[in-house]
């Protein structure tokens, strides 16, 4: 969205903040001199600001702390919230639908407020979701996480950062709140659609790129949830996790660590607790794990109300004050999105003994080292964001919306086509389904639209996007085109099933397109607090896939989800079955290019597809005894489509695996080569995957864990070779003494299309003393590829 205003706000600068008696603003001086030179002037109730925040034209709504506390005045009385200074400023542009220039004209104000009432004119940070995209109204709209991950294309998703981060500083935001690294553990979940899927080095592989590109236009990255949070019983959200240290240091930990090595600048706690403490107050994982092991420099900051949580779902602190201290000893800097237990509840637990000043000086350094870094401090400061400045900012640039577009049908997996996929391009196609016509069915749960706009239609969506009906009926303009909704997302309604069926009874193909509308806390079907009991569609949506097969057409399936349903039951009737993880603003654009055969998959599958709605939790990490054991029991995990699954309009071969050598030692590296050819008759793209197994181990190991990747785009008749340089570091597990390992012994090497689909093939053994590799150096793979 454009907006001008060309007066840039009518906002002046601040008044001078410099002089000989305030060091802290002149850039020449070291960091640490310049934060060490503020933080001795600032009062007990200044430093406490710092770590406090407000969220401005929301009413306070957050959890009731206690019996008769549950009225807390307005959040974003500036006047009040910030009359010390202020930390954070609270979602400038996630929270309303103005224009954007508007939010820009209103956080210049906001600004000059917090300088002005600061002794020492100090701004605050501002921070904004950023999930699936700058969640402001009239931003791009990129697919979920999920959606990304489905890329396995981290150089794309790193431009796709950049674009996010890029908007955001223009807007005038700091820090966004993103990405999601919990790894997946549970289908059911809610939150499946913010991830980049069940394995930790995809999920780090993708991480990176986002981070490293958001960080890239001088915006704090913040990772979530740490730690645990996707691993909650039953799926349900905020529910406890319990959690065995081994798999928390080898499935849940591993993305964090590797963004900590690579630079992030904030981490967010997670609300689940981990088996009976709470991350919000955890002194071992915000401080040992995080800190004094990995090595991390940057914020902690509370995700939303954890400190209340302390109180009232945790219940591991009395009131308020105990909270804050509890949270601040634990290695707490930053209280979002308000400030309950930090703000004057934490200067009542310092002045009562409950908490050492010297601990909030800790967190006011990290918080003051960040502020100076991003020039907040600096004499040339100016409040108005740069677009303010400039007097036009655009949120939905024409190169930002080529972006979604590229990374929307770069994310869209076929899974199956026994022909019926390119569409024909005449003749009469039924077009059937909830998610076939409406375009909030494509945007994830942190969307703006979805996030904020639920309930308001009449506000539309703040984008120009288009739905796959439409999107069809532009693409194959000599179709005769049938639609027919025939049932509602969730709505038990079946009255509009006949119809759809007569509709496909006559037709020569029919696509039909199920899935998800996400939403918030059962507002949708998908996203945060939108958990499930089982893997079935939504509503009744699994009757109108059988009726509808039940006709014995053909029928492409078109599945668009924020997680991984179990249709793979229907592959067996349908003549092509798409998964798409809600793809965005140019998803219905990208998905019709695709089904039409004027572009090609290329997407892999980040999670595997359930054959059964119940039996969870099963992800493709799992040892031995998590596969079929049919002597031991009637259930079947077996996945109906597996891990990095995903097929073309084109075949590919992978074949010709070498090892540069027979043995390396526990602390070495070797190199893994294969060959890909493009063996069928157009252009496409393979992912050449990189598997290990551990066939003996001092503790149970994976079946299969995924090493390294490769997207490689192949004309017909081309071929490449990939090189994967591993360091052993990528083979460490946590051992029988409780720290992490690299054993000698025999490793198994797979390379294929999938985890299940691995025709090349080879080993190497591991030599020499076990080797503690509790501190990992190595979380990367080097990958090159040479065209033949």
């Amino acid at each position: 969205m454009t907006t001008t205003m060309p007066d840039h706000g009518g906002l002046p600068h601040p008044g001078d903040r410099t002089g000989p008696d305030r060091p802290w603003t002149d850039p020449a001086l070291p960091v640490d001199e310049r934060v060490e030179a503020l933080l001795a002037r600032l009062t007990l109730p200044e430093k406490v600001a710092q770590l406090s925040s407000t969220w401005e034209d929301i009413e306070a709504t957050g959890p009731e702390v206690a019996p008769g506390s549950n009225h807390f005045g307005r959040v974003g009385d500036l006047d009040e919230t910030a009359r010390h200074g202020l930390g954070q400023l609270t979602r400038p542009y996630g929270t309303l639908p103005r224009p954007a220039l508007e939010h820009a004209r209103l956080l210049a104000g906001h600004q000059q407020q917090v300088v002005r009432q600061s002794r020492f004119g100090i701004p605050a940070m501002a921070h904004d979701e950023c999930l699936t995209g700058f969640t402001a109204y009239g931003a791009t709209i990129y697919p979920t996480s999920l959606g990304m991950a489905a890329t396995f294309d981290p150089a794309l998703i790193r431009r796709v950062g950049e674009a996010i981060g890029s908007d955001m500083a223009e807007a005038g935001v700091h820090q966004g709140l993103a990405p999601v690294v919990d790894v997946i553990r549970d289908y059911r979940w809610g939150r499946c659609e913010e991830t980049f899927g069940e394995d930790p080095y995809l999920v780090g592989e993708m991480a990176e790129a986002y981070v490293l590109g958001v960080q890239s236009a001088g915006v704090v990255a913040t990772l979530k949830h740490f730690a645990g949070y996707s691993a909650s019983m039953g799926g349900r959200n905020h529910a406890p996790a319990q959690l065995g240290r081994r798999e928390l240091f080898d499935v849940i930990l591993p993305p964090f660590e590797r963004l900590v090595a690579a630079g992030v600048g904030s981490v967010m706690n997670s609300y689940a607790e981990i088996d009976g403490e709470a991350p919000a107050a955890s002194e071992w994982l915000l401080t040992s794990v995080l800190r004094d092991q990995w090595g991390f420099e940057g914020t902690v900051v509370s995700d939303y109300w954890s400190l209340p949580f302390l109180v009232n779902a945790h219940r591991v602190a009395a009131d308020l004050p105990a909270a804050g201290a509890l949270a601040l000893r634990a290695g707490m800097d930053v209280e979002l999105p308000d400030q309950r237990g930090f703000g004057e509840a934490l200067v009542s637990a310092v002045e009562k003994g409950q908490v050492a000043e010297s601990a909030v000086d800790r967190a006011v350094r990290r918080v003051l080292r960040q502020k100076i870094g991003l020039g907040l401090l600096d004499p040339d400061w100016d409040p108005r964001p740069p677009a303010l400045r400039a007097g036009a900012l655009d949120l939905d640039k024409p190169e930002h919306r080529r972006l979604a577009h590229a990374a929307a049908r770069s994310s869209a997996v076929l899974l199956t086509n026994d022909g019926a996929l390119p569409l024909p391009s005449a003749g009469r196609i039924a077009l059937i389904g909830p998610c076939a016509d409406d375009v909030r069915t494509m945007f994830g749960c942190y969307s703006f639209p979805n996030h904020v706009l639920a309930d308001r239609d009449d506000l539309g969506d703040g984008v120009e996007a288009v739905s796959l009906r439409t999107a069809l009926t532009a693409e194959l303009p000599h179709v005769e085109w049938q639609f027919a909704q025939g049932c509602p997302i969730r709505d038990e309604d079946r009255t509009g099933i006949p119809a759809a069926v007569e509709a496909c009874s006559t037709a020569d193909v029919t696509v039909l397109v199920v899935g998800d509308k996400a939403g918030m806390f059962g507002v949708g079907t998908s996203g945060e607090g939108c958990d499930v009991e089982d893997l079935r569609l939504p509503g009744v949506q699994e009757e109108l896939v059988e009726a509808v097969l039940a006709t014995h057409r053909p029928v492409v399936l078109v599945v668009s989800s924020g997680r991984p349903y179990a249709v793979g039951r229907f592959a067996a009737d349908a003549a092509a079955m798409v998964q798409v993880f809600l793809p965005g603003e140019e998803g219905g654009r990208a998905v019709a290019e695709l089904l039409a055969g004027s572009g090609n998959f290329s997407g892999k599958l980040p999670v595997q597809l359930p054959l059964s709605p119940g039996g969870q939790p099963h992800t493709y990490l799992h040892p031995p005894l998590g596969d079929r054991q049919s002597w031991l029991s009637n259930l079947d995990p077996t996945p109906a489509f597996p891990f990095g699954h995903g097929l073309s309009y084109t075949t590919f071969e992978i074949d010709g695996m070498a090892v540069d050598r027979e043995q390396v030692p526990t602390d070495g590296e070797f190199t893994v080569s294969a060959q890909v050819r493009n063996t069928g008759d157009l252009p496409g793209a393979e992912t050449v995957q990189l598997y290990a197994v551990d066939p003996v181990a001092q503790v149970t190991r994976p079946v299969r864990a995924l090493l390294a990747f490769a997207k490689v785009d192949l004309v017909p008749g081309e071929s490449a070779t990939v090189r994967f340089a591993v360091h052993t570091d990528r083979l460490a597990f946590t051992g029988l003494a409780g720290h992490r390992v690299v054993e000698p012994g025999e490793i198994l090497l797979y390379a294929g299309s999938s985890s299940q689909d691995t025709p090349a093939r080879g080993t190497v053994r591991l030599v020499g003393e076990e080797r503690d590799a509790t501190v990992v150096r190595h979380h990367t793979v080097r990958v090159t590829v040479e065209r033949a």
